[in-house]
Order: C-alpha cells, then sequence, then structure tokens
C-alpha cells in the first residue's frame, strides 16, 4: 500500500478547506476595512471601552484647575463660577425648584441633568447651574419660563420646530376643531387620512404610505420591510448616526444587548461601496441626512466635550456624490436605500433630503414636523417593498400595527401641515434658504474672530453645531452663558442649535449679539485660559492617567 496517499489526502483536504475559508476571511477582512477607525464605527470595541471607563469626580479644588490653570486663573473661575450660580438661584428659582421636584420621578430628567455636562464636574454644576426643564409659552421665536424669562429658542424642539411655533399651534387648534366630530375613534380612518396618502406619495415620490406613532417605529418597520421582501439579514448603518432608540440601530453604548445584524461602516468611503457590492446578506443601507454635517460623528452633545477636537463642515457637493454613489451601487445589488428624513425632513426643502440632494432613495421616513406638531411616524416606499405578505404563502406576513399609528387629530393635523406646504406662497420659505443660513453663520463666526473668541459654528442651513478653535477642557461651559443670556438649548447643549425658519434679520441680529457677549464673558471669566503646553492630545492623556489611577487604585 502507497503510504504517501494518507499524507496526499490530507493535503488535499487542507488546500479544500482553505479554499472554503479563504473567501470568508477576504469578506471579513472588508469588512473590517470598511469601519470607520474611530469607536463611533466599532460598536463592540465601545462597549468594552464604556465598562472600563471608571467613575470619579474633581473635588472644589481640583474642579477649577484639572488643565494645569495657575492659582490666579483657578480663584478668577472659582469666583465666576458662584458669581453665575448665584444669577442662576435668583433669575430661573421656580423653574429650578419644579426641575428638581420633578426629576425625583421622571426617569428622563435624571439622566439628561447628569449627562449635560463631562461626568468629573457633574455634581458641582447640578448643584450650583442646575437648570431648568419648564417653558410655559412661546411666541415668534421666543419661549417664556415660569419665572417670566423670555428665551430666543435655539432648540427647534429636537428637530420638530420648522416653522415657528405659532405656525404648529395653528395647525393644532384647526385640527383639533376638524376632528371633534369623530374624535377619538381609533381603527377607522378619518377621511383626511386619503389626502395626506396622496401629497405624502407626491413629496416622496414613491408609492404607497404607512403610519406609525414616532420616527423610531418608522426606521423599524422600513428595515423589516426590507428585509422581508430581499430575503436577506442585515442593515447598514453608518458610523455615528442615529435612526431611533431600537436595538438594530443602536448596536454601541446605551443598548444592554448588542445585535447580530447590523454592520456599521464608514460613511463616503469607497471600502464601504466594496462591501455593498461584494456580501450577499444585506438587505438595506440606513441614511441619516444629518449627517452631512459631520460624517461618522455621533450626535454632538457637550457631555462629551473633553477638549476641543469637535468638528463639524458641510459639503454639499462631497455629500451629494456620495449619495448618488451609493444609490448607483444599491440599485446594482437589490439593496434597499432608506433616507431616515425624521430629523431633517421639510428643513431642507419642501421635497425632503431627496429633493434637496437630487437623490431617490426606496424608501423614506417621515416624523417629527410632519404632523403640524403631533407624533407621528411615516414611511414611504415603493409598492413592491410595502406589501406586507405574499399571495402564494398565505401565513408569510411582515407584521406591524400601532393603536395610534393613524388618530384622527393627527390626521388632521398632519392634514394642515401638508396643506400649507403644497401653497405656492408658502413655499417661498425655501427661497434662498441656504444663502441666508450660511450667510449668518458667517456673520457669527466674523464678529467672534474679530473679538478673539475661540468659538465657531458650522450649519447645515439652519441646523448648527458649535465647535472651538483653541485647547480647553472647559467648553461644556459656554451653554451656561448662553443660558444666561437667554438663549434656550436643548439639553445636548452647544452640540446642536436649531432654529425655526422664521427668525428675521433682527431676530438673527439679537441672539448674535446675545452669543458674542456670552463668549466674551467666558473668556473674561479664565475659563479659555491655556499656555503653550496645553493640546488636545496632552488634555486627552491626562484624562487616560486619571482614569488608569482610579481604576487600577486600591
Amino acid at each position: 500500500m502507497d503510504s504517501s496517499l494518507p499524507i496526499l489526502s490530507l493535503s488535499a483536504a487542507a488546500m479544500a478547506g482553505a479554499a472554503a475559508v479563504f473567501p470568508k476571511l477576504k469578506a471579513r477582512l472588508a469588512l473590517s476595512r470598511a469601519k470607520h477607525r474611530s469607536l463611533a464605527g466599532h460598536s463592540k470595541m465601545s462597549r468594552r471601552v464604556s465598562r472600563l471607563i471608571p467613575f470619579y469626580e474633581y473635588d472644589d479644588e481640583q474642579f477649577f484647575c484639572s488643565d494645569g490653570a495657575p492659582a490666579a486663573i483657578a480663584k478668577q473661575r472659582h469666583d465666576a463660577f458662584f458669581q453665575l450660580a448665584g444669577f442662576y438661584q435668583d433669575r430661573f428659582a421656580l423653574s429650578r425648584q419644579m426641575t428638581q421636584e420633578a426629576a425625583a420621578h421622571i426617569s428622563d430628567l435624571q439622566f439628561t441633568e447628569v449627562y449635560r455636562v463631562p461626568f468629573q464636574y457633574s455634581r458641582l454644576v447640578r448643584e450650583h447651574l442646575g437648570t431648568g426643564a419648564f417653558m410655559e409659552s412661546s411666541s415668534g421665536v421666543t419661549v417664556t419660563d415660569p419665572d417670566g424669562n423670555v428665551f430666543y429658542d435655539l432648540t427647534g424642539s429636537y428637530g420638530v420646530n420648522i416653522f415657528g411655533n405659532d405656525f404648529y399651534k395653528d395647525c393644532i387648534a384647526s385640527a383639533q376643531t376638524r376632528a371633534h366630530a369623530l374624535g377619538p375613534v381609533l381603527g377607522s380612518y378619518h377621511p383626511v387620512i386619503t389626502d395626506n396618502v396622496t401629497r405624502l406619495c407626491e413629496i416622496s415620490g414613491l408609492d404607497e404610505v404607512s403610519f406609525h406613532m414616532s420616527g423610531t417605529e418608522a426606521v423599524m418597520q422600513a428595515v423589516r420591510l426590507a428585509r422581508y421582501h430581499t430575503k436577506r439579514s442585515h442593515l447598514v448603518r453608518f458610523a455615528g448616526a442615529y435612526h431611533g432608540w431600537w436595538g438594530d440601530v443602536q448596536p454601541g453604548v446605551g443598548n444592554p444587548i448588542a445585535p447580530h445584524e447590523t454592520y456599521t461602516l464608514a460613511e463616503m468611503s469607497e471600502r464601504t461601496l466594496h462591501v455593498l457590492r461584494t456580501r450577499h446578506d444585506i438587505a438595506c443601507v440606513l441614511v441619516n441626512p444629518l449627517q452631512a454635517l459631520h460624517p461618522n460623528g455621533n450626535a454632538p452633545a457637550d457631555s462629551a466635550l473633553a477638549d476641543s477636537s469637535r468638528s463639524a463642515r458641510f459639503d454639499r457637493a462631497a455629500y451629494t456624490d456620495w449619495l448618488k454613489k451609493l444609490r448607483e451601487v444599491c440599485t446594482e445589488r437589490n439593496i434597499v436605500l432608506i433616507f431616515d428624513e425624521v430629523f431633517v425632513g421639510f428643513r431642507l426643502a419642501a421635497g425632503g433630503a431627496q429633493e434637496y440632494f437630487g437623490v431617490r432613495a426606496d424608501m423614506v421616513t417621515y416624523g417629527k414636523s410632519l404632523a403640524g406638531g403631533l407624533p407621528i411616524g411615516a414611511v414611504c416606499g415603493r409598492k413592491e417593498l410595502m406589501r406586507r405578505f405574499r399571495d402564494d404563502r398565505p401565513v408569510d406576513v411582515c407584521f406591524a400595527r400601532g393603536t395610534f399609528n393613524s388618530h384622527p387629530y393627527v390626521m388632521t393635523a398632519m392634514d394642515e401641515f401638508l396643506g400649507r406646504l403644497a401653497s405656492p406662497n408658502f413655499r417661498t420659505v425655501y427661497d434662498g434658504l441656504d444663502e441666508t443660513w450660511n450667510a449668518r453663520a458667517q456673520q457669527l463666526n466674523e464678529m467672534l474672530a474679530a473679538q478673539n473668541l475661540p468659538v465657531r459654528v458650522a450649519n447645515l442651513s439652519s441646523i448648527w453645531s458649535v465647535h472651538y478653535t483653541e485647547p480647553s477642557r472647559y467648553n461644556w461651559m459656554f451653554q451656561y452663558y448662553l443660558r444666561a443670556e437667554q438663549l434656550a438649548l436643548s439639553w445636548v447643549g452647544t452640540g446642536r442649535l436649531i432654529f425655526s425658519l422664521n427668525y428675521t434679520d433682527a431676530d438673527f441680529a439679537e441672539v448674535t449679539k446675545r452669543f458674542v457677549a456670552a463668549a466674551g464673558k467666558m473668556k473674561q471669566d479664565g475659563w479659555w485660559w491655556h499656555d503653550a503646553s496645553l493640546t488636545n492630545k496632552g488634555i486627552r492623556r491626562k484624562i487616560l492617567r486619571e482614569m488608569l489611577k482610579k481604576r487600577f487604585s486600591r
């Protein structure tokens, strides 16, 4: 018997095994190369890192010199901090009291109050600069708190408020009158829904519509339908993009259980396009057009302002080119391209981001502003993608329902909104929109530069983000100076400022005046002190040393 036969057989088996494994390894390598190099692009790694970060906080002395500032600067900051705290106590007393009492029973408030600033500083800030979470009225571009303070509203109601609070109050009031005869009858449709569907199909350029109770639910259903019709398992989302708080689109920090059918890839990357061209398990790609302002970056919040490395910049031509390439690949590979316009829908153009960038999606999700100020989610899609059952397999269905999906009051408010949006006179609000808001951002940046203040803004039309030009550990303090100037911010602070489109030049001039004044006071109070040795890299290294010391100290 030839003794070489078993060896040859083993060698052949090994070669066959290698041939079978090699394509999988190659595909896996391509997938890894398509991830963004930041933690935003590595969900599993971000979860592991988050578990390793220990809690520690600065005492009353360290709080004011954590960047190595000399004693004189630390004292200057100390005095300014408590002077500002006294101002807050006097000016916002009732609102703060109401917030403190409500927070004992509202978990959302507990979370937002803790995460307004980096955790090392949080306790002292909450004790002395606690903010008010209550507003009593709105008018024009302002909101008024329980203490009677009138703020210019830069919150945008988290994206809902595109056309001004008075616009939405009118929509809701008219809707209430129209829906009153039917009342809260659920299950049946209010007749107005037919007009809504017609208009949404015209706006989206798609065939069918389904209604849901929130933007999060709309995205859930769009992904579910894409998986159902493609018979593929995975969705692709891009690093840093937000698509609601459900599990499959939040694979990193914040989700207790990691999903297994989600690929988080780099946006505006040829390597990502290669993955889309070569894999066979991708059902859909989710795009949040808001990411054009900060591709591959998480939604900016002041709680993450450890240094001055936050950046934002919108390049419309480059992002349009990316979306066109994405559209081409998705068409080629029969991948469902989903535009998540829950946040930006109707803010950039009457036809949404599809019109603004000149790219058509297979499915579009809307929410926020669509129902004239009331809660809503909607999915628009191609006919073959919206079908929830199969004629040849009667039990194979794609189920989705919700008690309030087509609430009469929501549907009539939506009709009020869409009716106004359809008016040619109303649509003049979009004329020269980018030019107006780009000029305003440039104007503010020039004023900040003229006064040598280390603050700049970047914008995607009326959505703005603040970034900082000099290394600092205290940029998060700026939000408290802005609130002292009665500029209302959402809980993320300076990370996102959202203007409604009814801001006049006079309104904006007042905001500019207050913004620059706040920056001037913050600089005067010593928070932006730094010497040549203070760099962003040096700040990050110091924080790392603090964490390691805390973790490994006995």
